[in-house]
Formats: C-alpha cells, sequence, structure tokens
C-alpha cells in the first residue's frame, strides 16, 4: 500500500468532512471545526460538485477514514459484491470487522493509523494466534487481544482511558477489562458503522 505523507487535516478539508483520522484530537481540538465555521460566516457561494465528484468524494471519505489504499479497497469492493444483500452494506462491514478498526473501536487506538500500526508490529492476536495483517477481517465470536505490554505504553493506556470515560465502543464489541480482549458478539449493523458516508454513490461508482 502507498504510504499517506499529506496532512491528515487537508485531507478533511480537500474532501469537506471530518474523517477523526487523529481520533480523539479530532474531537477536542480540530481545525477544521474551525475553518467550517469561518466557511459558514463567509457570504461566498459553496462550489459546485459534478455527478461523478459526488460519487468520487463519497468513495474517498470510505478509503482514507479507514487508512487504505485504492487497489485494497477494490479488493473489499470485490467481496462485497460477490456476498449475499446489499453490496454497499456489505462493503461498510467488511471496512468495520477490519483488523485494524476492531482494534480502534475496542479503544486499544486513538486513530486508524495506530491501530494499523499496532496490528502490523504483532501486538495482536485473533483467538490466541498473533495476526499483523491489518487488513484481516475478524468474524463474529473472534476474539482479539491486546499484548498486556503494550498497554501499559502511555499512548494506548490513554486511548483505553478515554474509550472508558466517553463509552465509545460499540454494542457489537464486548470488551473485557481484565485481560485488554474484545470479543465480536455479533455482526455489525449499517447504524454500528462508523464510516459517515452514502454506500450507494459508492457502489454506482464502480458500477459506471
Amino acid at each position: 500500500m502507498s504510504r499517506y505523507t499529506e496532512a491528515s487535516c487537508k485531507k478533511c478539508r480537500k474532501l469537506g468532512q471530518k474523517l477523526f483520522l487523529k481520533g480523539y484530537k479530532c474531537r477536542t481540538n480540530c481545525i477544521f471545526d474551525k475553518i467550517n465555521r469561518d466557511a459558514q460566516k463567509s457570504k461566498s457561494r459553496p462550489k459546485k460538485m459534478s455527478d461523478y465528484g459526488k460519487h468520487l468524494r463519497e468513495k474517498q471519505i470510505a478509503r482514507i477514514s479507514n487508512h487504505i489504499g485504492e487497489a485494497q479497497f477494490r479488493r473489499f469492493f470485490a467481496m462485497a459484491s460477490k456476498a449475499k444483500g446489499k453490496t454497499g452494506e456489505t462493503l461498510l462491514r467488511l471496512l468495520e470487522l477490519s483488523l485494524q478498526n476492531v482494534v480502534r473501536r475496542a479503544g486499544f487506538s486513538e486513530s486508524i493509523k495506530m491501530a494499523r500500526q499496532i496490528v502490523s508490529h504483532g501486538h495482536i492476536k485473533v483467538n490466541g494466534k498473533v495476526v499483523n495483517i491489518p487488513s484481516y477481517i475478524v468474524k463474529e465470536n473472534d476474539e482479539i487481544s491486546l499484548d498486556p505490554r503494550l498497554a501499559e505504553k502511555v499512548a494506548v493506556k490513554q486511548s483505553i482511558e478515554n474509550a472508558d470515560k466517553t463509552s465509545s465502543r460499540p454494542s457489537f464489541i464486548s470488551y473485557n477489562p481484565e485481560n485488554f480482549t474484545a470479543k465480536i458478539v455479533r455482526i455489525p449493523d449499517r447504524s454500528d458503522v462508523s464510516t459517515n458516508v452514502n454506500e450507494q454513490l459508492i457502489v454506482e461508482f464502480y458500477s459506471k
């Protein structure tokens, strides 16, 4: 996968939507919020977007929010299109159940980028076995465990504490604070998905 070298806040400004790429900082000290408030005060009209631009924007929001490359996103879409049910909703579920995203939503990391690093460095086990592939799709009843030694690191410890304080863990994840494990108790519903996107426009983008 190609590396993201662009500043995180610049991606949000370009797409016109908060992507929460910095985790907790995006909720407490967000430059995009300030820019958005200033834009609302301005009398200038927003630029019109073509239909293609609207479809591309939704695809980019989903892709960048989940910190994955174009080729990998296409593979996720191909998997979703072959599965039963609505392609768009299935795509979002697959993204939600990627190991890096589960690590983030379980509270082990503040951001998707941090979660990706934790997984790729071998600090996460799935059902007792180390998995270092961030895009690995977890299944119902899988148990994800964090290396207890990593849990003592400042950044990870703060992430867990913030998740505890804000009760931000979704209901499809059952968290055990005693041994730093998270279990997928059910497949997430559309309402559980953390990516704020119109999935139908993504389906139409790839159907053209």
